[in-house]
């Protein structure tokens, strides 16, 4: 995963109307599917940084790495080879040549993910993964996360962040989860929340120059054209 740590701008990216869109929020907002239909519409790559994270989760927990100890993740950071493809229509994700979409989405992957994106080790190799995927999206690339806004892409063209009530958002997650416990699923992602938000290194926050949009009472498709018209708007200019 070891790479170049790149600041990306608008002078490496080499169509004139790419642009590096951030959308970041909680579990639940919709995230995923507002960044793939975004993305899909307007032709630009796309990015799910959680993945990423549930692979290197999935790769410990696979190889005896106990996810309890912050300095034993640390040192087995960068022995895994993560490689995300791009196309929103179809994105994957390989953990040493092997297809990890369906493994990282456990539940056990789900409730470990948390305590291992917080170790700083582990999240400094994937910001420098990530910001080199975005800086090879020559057409511009629509990233998904919790600190894309704030820190791994400051400079982004344009910001999202996406909020939703916590009844809607584990409504939401229950029916992606056959047989989930709609009152367990709240009370796990406000969990998650907390242990995202209150985290030392790259917490899980609003950018202050961030477009917060709630989604709450909006449906797929109104979330995925306020996003287009931001985007739009932005590209017009550039």
């Amino acid at each position: 995963m070891s790479t170049t740590v790149e600041t990306v701008s608008a002078a490496a990216r080499t169509a004139p109307a790419a642009v590096i869109v951030a959308i970041d929020g909680p579990s639940g907002t919709g995230k995923s599917s507002t960044s793939k239909a975004v993305a899909a519409q307007l032709g630009l790559s796309y990015l799910d940084t959680g993945a990423q994270y549930r692979a290197i989760t999935w790769w410990m927990l696979n190889n005896g790495i106990d996810v309890t100890d912050a300095a034993e993740i640390a040192t087995a950071a960068a022995k895994p080879v993560i490689v995300s493809g791009t196309d929103p229509s179809a994105p994957t994700i390989t953990v040493d040549g092997q297809d990890a979409s369906g493994p990282i989405r456990t539940q056990e992957v789900t409730s470990k993910v948390s305590a291992v994106s917080a170790v700083p080790e582990v999240r400094a190799l994937i910001t420098e993964l990530q910001r080199t995927i975005a800086a090879e999206a020559e057409r511009g690339i629509v990233v998904e996360g919790r600190d894309i806004g704030t820190t791994v892409l400051p400079d982004a063209d344009i910001k999202i962040f996406l909020t939703a009530s916590p009844e809607a958002r584990a409504a939401r997650r229950s029916g992606e989860v056959k047989g989930s416990d709609l009152a367990a699923t709240r009370e796990a992602l406000i969990k998650r929340d907390a242990a995202d938000s209150g985290r030392k290194t790259s917490p899980l926050a609003k950018a202050g120059d961030a477009v917060e949009v709630d989604t709450t009472d909006l449906t797929l498709a109104q979330v995925v054209e306020c996003v287009v018209t931001l985007v739009g708007e932005k590209q017009a200019v550039k």
